[in-house]
């Protein structure tokens, strides 16, 4: 029957057969003498061309099987490569990271010796600038020695001041939220100032006289008259005098020199020297 084992197999099991019996022909010495017996010619060459398509079949799958250990090889080497070139470039992220904080630790410290205050650096480890307080978080507290009314510095200029501590964690009221403020004045005019936060953000100076000679750019600094921060620090330029309406004073908008939002690193003054020479640290200077 068409649909039995043998008919379906008929091609293989007659290749088969075939090559066993060319096997036996070959292994069995059907010579005669020299010269290869009449059957067995006839069966070599029956299965010559079997024999040549098994041997093509086999090297192609020979070199298909080396192909593919090949490709293996080198998609495991690609992965590496990969995987290598990552971490090589996670390693030269981490060691910018840490040579930018050096850099920041370093300009920090320079600005401590300047000052020739017993001052400490302190990591920013959050910030609240939402529209009601503007504040940072120092991984500082006080424990470190740390405690409200200590000035906050950068190496651009002024921060802010302490106003909350905890053992391991202090609060900074920046110095554009509208609760701060602090003695400053015209570096050029000497015109001095309150400079405080808005309620809808910015800084200004107030309560500056009307007859004071101030203008766009100037440089604002403090003038360490609060108590709270050296004499002399960055804290802006001016970036607006308006002197419409009949009132008093001028009002006089800055723009600080501290990015707030991207302070990682400061300095808090713990104690300042008795007394600093008039403007001597100014940002850019």
């Amino acid at each position: 029957m068409k649909g039995s084992f043998l008919w379906r197999n008929r091609v293989v099991l007659t290749g088969g057969a075939l090559i066993v019996l060319s096997l036996y022909l070959m292994t069995a010495g059907v010579r005669q003498g020299d010269r290869v017996s009449a059957p067995a010619r006839g069966t070599l060459e029956v299965l010559r061309p079997i024999q040549a398509g098994t041997a093509s079949f086999s090297a192609g799958l020979r070199s298909i099987y080396h192909d593919y250990l090949n490709l293996v090889q080198v998609r495991q080497e690609n992965e590496r490569l990969i995987a290598e070139l990552a971490r090589v470039k996670a390693e030269q992220a981490r060691m910018a990271e840490l040579e930018a904080e050096n850099r920041h630790l370093a300009e920090l410290l320079e600005l401590r010796d300047v000052l020739g205050a017993d001052a400490i650096a302190a990591n920013v480890i959050g910030s609240d600038a939402t529209g009601i307080s503007h504040t940072l978080i120092l991984g500082q507290g006080s424990a470190g020695g740390l405690r409200p009314g200590m000035a906050v510095l950068s190496n651009q200029g002024v921060v802010g001041r302490i106003i909350e501590t905890s053992p391991h964690a202090s609060r900074v009221l920046l110095i554009d939220d509208h609760n701060s403020a602090l003695d400053g004045f015209d570096q050029r005019s000497r015109a001095r100032g309150i400079v405080a936060g808005m309620v809808d953000d910015g800084v200004i100076m107030k309560y500056v006289d009307r007859s004071q000679d101030i203008k766009a750019h100037d440089t604002i600094v403090t003038s360490g008259l609060d108590g709270i921060f050296p004499r002399g620090l960055l804290v802006g330029t001016v970036s607006g005098v308006h002197r419409e309406g009949p009132g008093l004073f001028l009002a006089v908008q800055l723009a600080p020199a501290v990015s707030f939002r991207e302070l990682e690193q400061v300095l808090v003054v713990r104690q300042q020297r008795p007394s600093l020479a008039a403007d001597q640290r100014v940002a850019g200077q």
